[in-house]
C-alpha cells in the first residue's frame, strides 16, 4: 500500500482529512492500548511514518512527485549511495530538476506530531521525531515507555491528619512504606511515589496515593481549623473556671470566662491543620452549658431567683 492508502484518504486529501485519518487510527492503534497485539504496534508505526510525509507540504510533494519512497529517502535509478549529481525520478519524467535543493542535500525535519499525540496519549508519549539532516536522514527512536502508573487510595485517621503522622502504606507485592503527609493535607490530595508503580520497557511506573481523611467522634474540620463543642456545668459557666480541653496532640486547659453563656467560642492558637503555607489553623471550642435533670437544689433556686431578665429581647419578643 501507499502512503494514502495506509491512511484511508485519496491522494486529493486535504490537510485536515489526513489530520482527522491519522488521528482516528493512532487512537485504535496505539502500544499503550494494543500491549498484547504486536501487529497493531507495526501498524502504529507505518501510519505515523505515513503521517510524518503527507503532513509536511514539501515532503508530500516530494512523495507524490515520486522523489522520496515510503520511508521518506530518495529514490535514485542507480542505487543508493550518490550524493551529488545523478537525477530524480521526476526528472526523467519530465518534472522537477533532481533532487531537491541540489545534488543529494538532506529533506528537512519531519512533521511535528507533538500536538497530536498530546491531545491523544499526553505530553509525554508525543516526543517530536526528529531528522539528522543529510542524504534522506533517518528517525530518531520513541524513548522506552514507562510502566503503568498504579492508583491507591489511604484512609487517614483525623488526628493523625492533624499532627501529621507518617502513614505506612501496603503497594503490591507486600511492599511496604512510609508515607510523609504533605502540607495542606485533605480528603482527595494526591501524593506521588515515583518508581512505584509496574515495571515498563523505560523503567517504573509511579504510584499514586489519593488520601481520604476520616471523621472523628468530637472533631470537625472547619478549613485549618478545628470545632469543638464543650460541654460545661452552670456552675463553671456563671462563677468561671479552669477546665480540660482535648486536643489532637492530648489535653490541656482552658479558662472558661466568668458568666458565659452557652454558643460562646474560645480559641487555642495552633492546634489545627497544618497549612500549605506552613501555618497551623486554631481549635475553636463553642461552649454549651449542660443543665443537670432533677437536680433539687438547682430547682429551689431558679424558683427563687429573680434574675435572668428577657434573653430574647434582641429577638424582638
Amino acid at each position: 500500500m501507499d502512503l494514502y492508502q495506509q491512511l484511508g484518504v485519496q491522494r486529493s486529501a486535504t490537510e485536515a482529512e489526513i489530520k482527522k485519518a491519522y488521528r482516528s487510527l493512532a487512537k485504535q492503534l496505539h502500544p499503550d492500548r494494543n500491549k498484547d497485539n504486536p501487529k497493531a504496534a507495526e501498524r502504529f508505526s507505518a501510519v505515523t511514518r505515513a503521517y510524518d510525509i503527507l503532513a509536511d507540504k514539501e515532503k508530500r510533494a516530494q512523495y507524490d512527485r515520486g522523489e522520496i519512497d515510503d520511508e521518506g529517502n530518495p529514490r535514485s535509478p542507480f542505487g543508493a549511495g550518490f550524493g551529488g549529481g545523478g537525477y530524480s525520478r521526476s526528472a526523467s519524467r519530465g518534472g522537477a530538476d533532481g533532487f531537491p535543493g541540489g545534488g543529494g542535500g538532506g529533506f528537512g525535519e519531519g512533521a511535528d506530531l507533538s500536538d497530536l499525540f498530546e491531545g491523544l496519549f499526553g505530553a509525554a508519549t508525543g516526543q517530536r521525531r526528529g531528522s539528522t539532516g543529510g542524504f534522506g536522514g533517518f528517525r530518531q527512536q520513541r524513548a522506552p515507555q514507562k510502566g503503568a502508573d498504579v492508583q491507591y487510595r489511604l484512609k487517614v485517621p483525623f488526628v493523625d491528619a492533624v499532627t501529621m503522622r507518617d502513614q505506612r502504606v501496603t503497594l503490591s507485592g507486600n511492599r511496604t512504606i512510609d508515607l510523609k503527609l504533605p502540607k495542606g493535607v485533605d480528603s482527595g490530595t494526591k501524593v506521588r511515589l515515583t518508581g512505584q508503580g509496574e515495571e515498563g520497557p523505560g523503567g517504573k511506573g509511579d504510584a499514586i496515593v489519593t488520601i481520604e481523611i476520616g471523621s472523628h467522634p468530637f472533631y470537625v474540620r472547619d478549613g485549618q481549623n478545628i470545632r469543638l463543642t464543650l460541654p460545661v456545668t452552670l456552675k463553671e459557666a456563671v462563677l468561671g473556671a479552669k477546665v480540660k480541653v482535648p486536643t489532637p496532640e492530648g489535653p490541656v486547659m482552658l479558662s472558661v470566662p466568668k458568666g458565659s453563656s452557652s454558643g460562646k467560642l474560645l480559641r487555642l492558637k495552633g492546634r489545627g491543620f497544618l497549612g500549605k503555607d506552613g501555618q497551623r489553623g486554631d481549635l475553636l471550642v463553642e461552649l454549651a452549658i449542660d443543665v443537670p435533670q432533677g437536680d433539687e437544689a438547682l430547682e429551689r433556686f431558679a424558683e427563687s431567683w429573680d434574675g435572668g431578665g428577657n434573653p430574647r429581647a434582641g429577638l424582638g419578643v
